[in-house]
Formats: structure tokens, sequence, C-alpha cells
């Protein structure tokens, strides 16, 4: 499994955890429905800047968003 998939994984299994919807969490993050969406299914090679907008997000750090991957 490439990285692209392991963290579209992750950023779901976060999201899912928290019962948010994708356009929800895409509000919370200040991004695109669609484009949350390409990064879950591995179809985007995620800046760091928005990377860090996910994490934000999500209320925790990088090195979390990143933990067991």
């Amino acid at each position: 499994m490439d990285i692209k998939t392991k963290i579209g994984n992750r950023i779901r299994e976060l999201r899912h955890d928290r019962d948010l919807s994708q356009e929800e969490f895409a509000h919370l993050c200040g991004l695109d429905r669609t484009y949350i969406a390409s990064i879950e299914l591995g179809k985007r090679n995620v800046s760091l800047v928005n990377l860090e907008k996910i994490a934000k997000g999500f209320g925790i750090s990088l090195s979390r968003l990143f933990k067991d991957l």
C-alpha cells in the first residue's frame, strides 16, 4: 500500500471515529469536500500545509495523524 492510500485511510478512520461527514470535516479544515474525498481515496499527493489543516481539523498534532503509518 502506498503512502497516499495509507494517509487517506487514516484520515477516513479518524473522521469516522468522530462521526463527521466529509462535508462537515472539510468545513472544519477549510478545504473542499471533493478534495477530502480524493485524499481519502489515495488520489491526492497532499501538501504539508493541507496535512496541517487536516490535523488541526481533528484537533491533533501532525505526529498523531501519522501514527502507525
